[in-house]
């Protein structure tokens, strides 16, 4: 199963999953799973359409997804 550079593949779930954790989860007492559901469900909301992304030059997930370029390759149309 493992192979090779497996765990670099795996760094941006794992990162996804911390902040997930440090922004919403140990912020939260949620009393139920329905809460712990609905608490996670917003979070990814709020994630991918208005938390902006330094790895994407600024911008939210939504807007690089729905705009159909990638944020490098605008930065180097930009440059040119």
């Amino acid at each position: 199963m493992d192979g090779k550079g497996r765990a670099l593949d795996n760094v941006y779930v794992e990162r996804l999953w911390r902040s997930l954790k440090y922004e919403n989860i140990f912020l939260n007492e949620y009393k139920n799973l329905k809460e712990l559901k609905g608490g996670v469900s917003s979070y990814f909301e709020f994630y991918n359409s208005e938390r902006y992304h330094q790895s994407l030059m600024y911008l939210t997930p939504d807007e690089v997804y729905f705009s159909g370029i990638c944020p490098e390759e605008s930065a180097q149309v930009e440059a040119a």
